[in-house]
């Protein structure tokens, strides 16, 4: 009978005893509440609780499952474990009303911490539920503002702004909104196949304008093109007119040296047989002239000046001075 007395009393004492031993996992906690009062929040590790006496408070957790349709199904169950690691939250598609008027389906992910245990489990009832609502308003607000152009536009505007409302709203709940994301936005089928006119159009419109812009620059480039080439064949005959110029100019320059330097040999000539030079020059162009007008196959008749005599008598000089 003692024996088995014993026996009763050390199983009842490590029942006591393992019911107020409580080993709490990394990044997890449990909120202890001491005959209904809050008393602690355990820290990862070995805690030790008073049976019967200390007892974790029971919270709420939102949880999504894959039914065998394969839909996902959002579950909410009651728990006394709260994690600590950043959750995410993936809200259903919603129908949100744009400033101008247009139904839009629009689903977002957030992105949270509880950072202090003991606000989430005092301060809000229902904490996931709070926050799925919370967010479905807020998201609404923010999309209410703005026109649908916008709002496919500006994601990361309306992510900032969601984040920023939902983080301000759950500070008191002890929870931290570290981002929030949206996913799709869905406007309805006859808004989707207006703005897919509308996008063709805009291409068809930037089309022909590069179209024309090419035609333009075609047009400049083969006018600059022309322009350059009469530009080219201008200077080309400067040139050409500028060496012609240089050419006759040179050929006259030698022409009047050689003529010069033949007059000197011809005065030094007609000097040393005391003949004036003045009418060597005279003769000598006289007879070149007579050589021109008698060139001529068809000329019998030959006129010659009555002032001629006089350089017919200088020619026998000249006869004179080259039989000399």
């Amino acid at each position: 009978m003692n024996i088995a007395f014993a026996i009763v009393v050390v199983f009842l004492a490590i029942v006591v005893i393992s019911a107020g031993v409580k080993i709490i996992p990394q990044s997890e906690t449990k909120v202890v509440e001491r005959l209904g009062r809050f008393h602690k929040v355990l820290p990862p590790g070995l805690n030790f609780l008073i049976p019967f006496i200390d007892k974790p408070k029971t919270i709420y957790t939102r949880r999504v499952e894959t039914n065998i349709g394969g839909r996902h199904v959002v579950r909410t169950t009651a728990t006394t474990v709260i994690d600590l690691r950043e959750q995410v939250y993936d809200f259903p598609s919603q129908q949100v009303i744009t400033r101008d008027n247009v139904t839009t389906e629009i689903n977002a992910l957030l992105y949270f911490q509880i950072v202090d245990p003991k606000k989430a489990v005092y301060e809000i009832d229902n904490l996931p539920n709070a926050i799925e609502k919370l967010t479905q308003t807020s998201l609404r607000n923010v999309i209410g503002e703005l026109e649908l152009d916008e709002t496919l536009t500006s994601r990361d505007t309306i992510n900032s702004k969601l984040q920023v409302i939902l983080d301000d709203a759950t500070n008191k709940w002890g929870v931290k909104v570290n981002r929030v994301e949206l996913q799709d936005i869905t406007p309805p089928e006859s808004v989707r196949v207006a703005m897919e006119k509308q996008m063709q159009a805009e291409r068809n419109r930037r089309a022909e304008i590069l179209n024309a812009e090419g035609k333009k620059q075609s047009l400049i480039l083969q006018s600059e093109g022309e322009k350059a080439s009469k530009i080219n064949a201008a200077e080309a005959v400067k040139q050409t007119e500028i060496l012609r110029a240089e050419g006759e100019a040179k050929a006259i320059i030698l022409n009047a040296e050689a003529e010069a330097e033949a007059i000197r040999r011809v005065a030094e000539a007609v000097a040393a047989s005391n003949t004036d030079p003045a009418t060597y020059m005279l003769a000598m162009k006289y007879i070149e002239t007579l050589r021109e007008m008698t060139s001529g196959q068809d000329n019998k008749t030959v006129y010659i000046p009555y002032e001629a005599s006089s350089v017919l008598s200088s020619i026998g000089s000249i006869q004179s001075l080259f039989k000399k």
